[in-house]
């Protein structure tokens, strides 16, 4: 103890020593507010694995009980206990959720109902023991994503670098994006005779692209760039405008920031509303813009997701009003709550039995030949002959099909090329990369993350259109992808000052 000159006793100054280790950057605690209640969780579980299978598998109907159908029960379960885990969680885990959902609905309660009724939406053309393959390699599937999953969560986190120094939107950049999106949108829209197009139905679309000469009966390359440039860098420059607004106060007062921002709205309530766009691309539109809007909101990550069943099992079904003029369209007539289910588009399963079919019957596996075409999508066919067609359409043209425009699960993506072996290896890799950016995006993908943070811009981007990529095929798909890539690599910086970058 010393004294100081009022004779008053003080502590002695510590002497310097060592310094004190870097405290390491723990996940905050999870706030009570995150998760539900015990009153709220357990019904959600039990509705979800046991009541909604259960009330699906007691309806009336002729389908077969035999091994597919009790495979089917034990997958619809597997994958609504998943799910609901999903719900409950204390993150937010954007690409699992979708995946889950999407196993949920495409693969577990739709199949379900199909086969209670012994009615199919795609016909099923080999033995039944094809389709009984089916189900369970998309169960092994299943197990194998989480096991990926597991395997992420024995990593340690990313570097200090990567954390220092994350990925954000250049700021001048951005107005490139934006001329881009009004460019090509409106390229689009004048091609196809205006806006007034776009909102009467899918099929005058069609007609339009047609008119335009965009579209041939052996390759619909020009119409897909047309529709991809025309609606994707309009939605990523509004994720973009959206992000900057919902976390800056600075641009919430900017006349010129709020201008843009209204004119995106307005150009993509034109080109990607739900009318004149197919139902799994307005999902992308939807699911995109919750997540970015509400960037930590967990009740909305919830409310999506749990409002994602109900969205499939009611609005989905019935919501292909507009894919046809008033002359064409016919209502749905249906004398069961299942048979929506087995009149529209879920017809995952049974395609992926179908695959199994072509292949057994001398076709053989594809060795990467499909996922090779799917990467090169871009290479026209003058320069490869032998491309491959995308595996739904080969499938359908096998099938004898007249409508050919049929789905291809990632599942039957990955067992076609590489076999059943391959095909878990790659669904664990996916599990892996998914718990991976999914944690990637706990940690980064905040309101306090920088407003161009590209993050939280890309996982919500990538969580909606993985309902298009599960579904398939991959090749319809790749175009719209490698357009969403060309608008990230526009707009993307390192540098964190705020000349260069939106802070």
């Amino acid at each position: 103890m010393t004294t100081d000159v009022r004779g008053t006793a003080t502590r002695p100054e510590p002497r310097p020593g060592p310094a004190a280790p870097a405290p390491l950057l723990l996940a905050p605690p999870v706030s009570p507010r995150t998760l539900l209640s015990r009153a709220l969780s357990i019904p959600l579980v039990l509705g979800f694995t046991v009541f909604l299978p259960l009330v699906v598998a007691a309806q009336p109907g002729a389908g077969v009980r035999d091994a597919a159908y009790y495979l089917q029960i034990a997958l619809t379960m597997y994958a609504g206990a998943r799910l609901s885990a999903m719900i409950l969680t204390s993150r937010r885990k954007l690409l699992q959720g979708s995946f889950w959902l999407f196993c949920y609905m495409a693969m577990g309660v739709a199949p379900l109902a199909q086969a209670v009724l012994g009615r199919v939406p795609t016909p099923v053309v080999g033995p039944r023991s094809d389709l009984t393959a089916a189900v369970a390699l998309v169960l092994v599937g299943c197990a194998a994503f989480d096991l990926g999953s597991l395997l992420a969560r024995g990593r340690p986190g990313g570097s200090d670098r990567a954390e220092e120094r994350p990925a954000l939107v250049h700021r001048r950049r951005l107005h490139l994006l934006v001329l881009l999106a009004f460019a090509c949108s409106g390229l689009f829209v004048v091609k196809l005779g205006g806006p007034a197009v776009f909102f009467s139905s899918r099929q005058e679309i069609i007609a339009g692209i047609e008119e335009a000469g965009l579209s041939k009966a052996d390759s619909q390359a020009g119409q897909a760039f047309l529709r991809g440039f025309g609606t994707v860098p309009a939605l990523f420059a509004l994720l973009v405008y959206c992000r900057w607004l919902v976390t800056s106060r600075r641009a919430r007062r900017r006349p010129v920031v709020i201008a843009v921002f209204l004119g995106l709205v307005l150009l993509n309530c034109v080109v990607n509303n739900p009318i004149s766009n197919p139902r799994y691309w307005f999902l992308t539109v939807m699911f995109s813009l919750l997540f970015t809007v509400f960037p930590v909101s967990a009740a909305m990550y919830r409310s999506a997701l749990s409002l994602g069943v109900v969205m499939a099992l009611i609005v989905f079904p019935f919501s292909d009003r507009f894919r046809y003029d008033e002359k064409n369209y016919r209502p749905v007539e249906t004398t069961s709550v299942l048979e929506p289910l087995a009149l529209k588009d879920y017809d995952q399963v049974g395609m992926f039995a179908n695959t199994i079919t072509l292949v057994d019957s001398g076709s053989r596996h594809r060795y990467g030949r499909q996922l090779a075409g799917s990467v090169l999508f871009a290479v026209p066919r003058s320069v490869w002959p032998g491309k491959p067609r995308d595996t739904g359409v080969m499938v359908g043209q096998w099938m004898g099909t007249v409508n050919t425009n049929l789905s291809s699960p990632i599942w039957a993506e990955l067992w076609i090329d590489f076999g059943a072996v391959g095909m878990a290896a790659g669904m664990t890799g996916m599990g892996y990369a998914a718990a991976r950016v999914d944690r990637r995006f706990a940690r980064r993908g905040t309101r306090r993350a920088p407003p161009g943070s590209l993050i939280s811009l890309v996982v919500p981007l990538v969580a909606g259109y993985s309902f298009i990529l599960l579904r398939g095929p991959l090749l319809q798909a790749s175009g719209r992808v490698a357009i969403a890539l060309i608008c990230v690599a526009l707009v993307t910086t390192w540098r964190q000052d705020k000349g260069a970058a939106l802070r």
